[in-house]
Parts: structure tokens; sequence; C-alpha cells
């Protein structure tokens, strides 16, 4: 049970404080609207829509105020690398930011959906109010407002009906206009964000998303038309509308009811958000700053598996393992900033990202650095690159445990470079203060190829730690998932070779996919009592399965063994 708090029971803790936030905010602005005479007017015109529309609004103030902050990357890695502000536990939350920042979305697309289904019936309601026969109180509330020295109920002052009406109120009405837009631009970035889209059309995904900022001033101004209105309390002190709507043909007249006074809701809007934007505001004026600042490429290496190394520096710049920066090519795209996981380690008088060459803008990358011509590249003639960054991940934690597993797929390694080459460094110098004093490391491959770029790393780590007399600090165990044994067969012959013909390291090949169940309880058998740490870069399915063998792998005794589960997000 420990454990099971430790890996899901914070961020399940967070997302129950939220989704009830979400609840009281719904139920309460839907008792403010459905319940107090002040609405009791507007209610007769509108019906239950009128709450329908107006609580689901407050719950997307609510969630537009959060959706920027998990995206404020600056803001994160300050309060990540502050162990002051942070805790363990809280800093594995931040490195969740990016689901909380779909979980939301999600949200605001749910509320979005409810707000304007209830606003589609608000404005056929409206408009056929005002046009209806005499004689009736939705008559007599929607021609409030005609005369001289009155105020209006009806929003709506037009009097042509359906669908006429609500086509007019959709396109010339603030609220219907922005309305249309704020929910088109949502449609759009919602739909841009699939997985699909994001991987195979990363440019697609990222042009859209910035519609983000149509749809934040459309949101700011989306209630400055107050059409939303309810009796005032001036009006409420000598009319009481649940006494006086009986005798609605004679209001005003002597010894009657008054004409009740409406005035409409002031928006709301931009005091939720108004803090998160400004936020985000300075979290691009840092990112601006950032990427004026003068990057040199010193190095570019072609690596097998359609991967280039770029070396590269930066004054100022200072980094921590497993730390990822945004790097943009303007000879590529002067818009577009891609992630990438920083290899290097912090002792080094460079920093290095691995790209894979996968889609248009990494192509365009290995084309401009030169790595498709044969002759040799002179520095002068390799592209501009801006560079945002580095920020902090869930890596970053590795020397904050006695054990560790590592664990990465494909290209996923990357993280782990940078957190190996930190470990050899170390003992190269001292590691007499290295907390860190065991680690399993896990790669998982489908080729052969991409093997090679990361062996070297291997073998002078392996050779390190043998000269140092203290060979078992790294296991680690390569897997070539894409080949099974009987694939493998034509190997068997090597396999009492001294090294691996694959990767030459000492360590042998393995193929097919771990049995995690087996190295979890091996592990937990060999150090018990410890706390060991899991980080995984890799896909989501063997993020549920790492998750999952982490929390029933522990013991529900403090003192027992217990499994920390952490995964690179960004």
């Amino acid at each position: 049970m420990g454990n099971w708090v430790e890996n899901e029971g914070l961020s399940i803790f967070v997302v129950l404080v939220w989704l009830g936030l979400n609840v009281f905010l719904f139920w309460w602005y839907y008792l403010v609207y459905d319940v107090p005479p002040k609405f009791f007017y507007t209610r007769v015109l509108l019906g239950r829509a009128l709450a329908l529309a107006r609580a689901p609004a407050a719950c997307l103030n609510f969630n537009c105020m959060l959706i920027l902050l998990p995206v404020c990357r600056n803001l994160l890695s300050f309060l990540r690398g502050s162990s002051a502000c942070c805790s363990t536990r809280i800093r594995r939350q931040l490195d969740r930011n990016l689901t909380f920042h779909k979980m939301v979305a999600w949200m605001i697309a749910l509320h979005t959906a409810i707000h304007t289904i209830a606003h589609l019936f608000n404005v056929e309601w409206s408009v056929q109010a005002r046009v209806e026969e005499k004689g009736t109180l939705a008559a007599a509330l929607s021609s409030l407002g005609d005369k001289p020295h009155e105020s209006y109920v009806n929003f709506f002052r037009q009097t042509i009906g359906n669908p006429v009406g609500g086509l007019y109120v959709a396109f010339t009405y603030l609220a219907g206009l922005t309305g249309v837009i704020i929910t088109l631009a949502l449609i759009l970035i919602i739909t841009s964000s699939t997985k699909t889209i994001r991987r195979s059309y990363f440019e697609v995904f990222w042009y859209t998303h910035h519609l983000f900022v149509i749809f934040f001033i459309g949101l700011v101004i989306h209630g400055a038309g107050r059409i939303v209105r309810g009796q005032t309390a001036e009006s409420l002190a000598e009319h009481n509308p649940e006494i006086c709507y009986k005798n609605f043909t004679h209001w005003g007249k002597e010894g009657a009811c008054p004409i009740p006074q409406f005035s409409g809701n002031p928006p709301m809007t931009w005091k939720w958000v108004v803090g998160p934007m400004f936020l985000y505001l300075c979290e691009r004026l840092v990112r601006f700053w950032r990427s004026q600042q003068k990057v040199v490429i010193t190095k570019v290496v072609i690596h097998p598996f359609k991967t280039i190394e770029l070396q590269m520096m930066k004054k100022g710049f200072r980094m921590e393992v497993g730390q990822y920066i945004f790097v943009k090519c303007p000879a590529v795209s002067k818009l577009e900033w891609h992630p990438f996981t920083l290899t290097s380690a912090p002792e080094e008088d460079y920093f290095s990202i691995h790209v894979r060459i996968v889609g248009d803008w990494t192509e365009g990358l290995f084309n401009a650095c030169g790595c498709d011509k044969q002759e040799f590249q002179e520095a002068w003639k390799l592209p501009k690159i801006a560079v945002d960054g580095p920020f902090g991940t869930a890596s970053e934690d590795v020397f904050s445990y006695e054990t560790v597993m590592l664990v990465g797929a494909g290209i996923g390694v990357t993280p782990f470079a940078s957190v190996l080459k930190s470990v050899w460094y170390k003992y190269c110098h001292d590691a007499t203060n290295l907390k860190l004093k065991k680690i399993y490391f896990y790669w998982l491959c489908r080729d052969t190829h991409a093997f090679e770029w990361f062996a070297d790393l291997l073998q002078s780590l392996e050779a390190q730690m043998q000269e140092r007399n203290n060979a078992d600090f790294l296991s680690y165990n390569i897997y070539l998932t894409g080949w099974d044994e009987t694939q493998a067969t034509h190997f068997v012959v090597h396999h009492e070779e001294e090294k691996d013909v694959i990767t030459g390291l000492k360590q042998k090949t393995l193929y097919g996919r771990p049995n995690w169940e087996n190295e979890f309880k091996t592990i937990a058998e060999r150090h018990p009592g410890s706390r060991i740490g899991v980080f995984l870069c890799g896909p989501e399915g063997l993020a549920d399965t790492l998750n999952k063998q982490s929390i029933s792998n522990s013991e529900a005794d403090p003192r027992g063994v217990h499994f920390i589960f952490n995964k690179e997000n960004f």
C-alpha cells in the first residue's frame, strides 16, 4: 500500500482534488442561477438551460486558468530544482505536467460541449420569446426595453424568427461570434493533438496548437456583451418576482408591482486567466531571450540507424543529467521548436543531443548539417541553431537512490546516456560521495544497428568499473526485440566468445523481450529494505507494465523494498 501511494496515490489525490473542484464549481453555479430570485425572470425565458449554460462556464474559467500552467516549462524547472519548495514526491508530480495538461484539455472540451448545447437552447428560446404573441409572461418580458427608461432581460432585440434569428445571434452578437471562433479553435487544437497527427504530422500539430492565442482572446471578451441578465438588487427590493409574476399585465400601474429592472453580468473570465496568461507571457519572453543567445555547433557525428549527434556550446549553459532542451533550426523552419534529451554529462565542456531521422524536420536538419554529403563540412557552413532550456525531468532524481533500474526503448536510451556518462566521470574522479551504488540498465531495440552508437559509452563504463574493482556496479541487459531465439541461431556459435559479436560488450545480447516480473522479483531479493528508483524513457504500454510491476513487487511494510516508478514525459 505504501508504494501504491508513492507511485499513484499523490497523483490520484491531485486528480481527485481537481475533479472535486470541478464538481463543486458546477453544482455551486448551477444553484446560483437556478434558485435565487435574481434570475427568476431569466429562467422564465430560458428554463433550466440557463443554469446548464452558466455552471460549465464557471468550470471552463477554472480549467482555462490551469491549462497554461503545466506548459510553463521554466516555472516548472525552477520549482523542480528548488529542493526547498519541492520534495521528491512533488517533483514526480511536476514530471507529469503534460498528462495533467491533456486531462484539463479534455475537461475544457467536455464543459465547452455542455455550455454550447445549453446556449443553443437559450438562443432558440430567446428568439422565440421575442416573436411570441402578446399575452404571455415570456412575451411581456421580451418586450421590456422597447420603451424609454426600461431595461431589458431578453438580449435578443430584433423580431426575427428562428432559424434566421439564431444565425443572426451566432454571427452578429459578440458572444455568439466569439463563441463560434473559440469553439472552432478548440476543435482544431484537440483533433490535431491526437497521437497519430502529433507523430506523423508534427508541423500540423505545432501550428494548430498555437490557435490557443485566438482561443484565449475570444474567451476573455466572450462575456463582454453581458447577454446573461438578472434583476438588479434595487428592483428586487420593490418587485418580488415570485409574487409579481402573476400580475405581469399590471406592472407599472398604480398600486401594482413596478416594472422590473435588469442588468447584465459583468465578464468574469479575465479574473481567472489573467494570472496564468501573465506567467505564460513571461515564459515566452524568457524563451525568446534564450533563443537569441548564440549557440555554436562544434561537431556533427553521423551514427548508424539514421541517427546524428550534435555537439554544441553556449555561454552560461548549465545542465543536470537527463534534462532536455528545445531546438530550432531557422534553416529548416523559422518557427518550429522540437524537444531533445541531452545525451552529454554535466562534467563535459559541451552539450549534445542525438537526433533520429524520422520526419520532415529531422530530415531537413540532417541535410542542413551537410550529413547528406560525402565531403567534410567546414564549421562555418553548419546551420545556426537556437536552444531553449535545459528543462528538468524525472532522470534528475537518479542520484537520489542507492539502487536504480534504467529502462530505455530505442532512441529512448538518450537520457540514460547522460546519466551513465556522468557516472563514468564521477568514478574517474571521486565516487566516495556517490549515493548511487547499483545500476540495472535495460535497453530494448528492434535492430542491431541501433546498438552501435551507444556501445562505445557502455564499453568505456564497463572498463572503468573493472579498473576500479567495481564491475558489479553496473548490470546491463540489451534486448534485441525484433529478433527471437530462432532467428538468432547463427550467433550461437559465438556465444562462448569473451565479447558479444553484436555490441562488442562482455554482456551478451538477449533476444525477445524481458520477463519483467522475474526481473523485479530478482532485484527485490537482492536489495531488501531498499527504495529502488525505476526510470523509463519509452512507450506508454511499457510504462503501464513497469508501473504495475513497481506496485505489485513492493512490500506493504514501510521497511520493506519499494519500487518508485518515474517516466520521462516531454
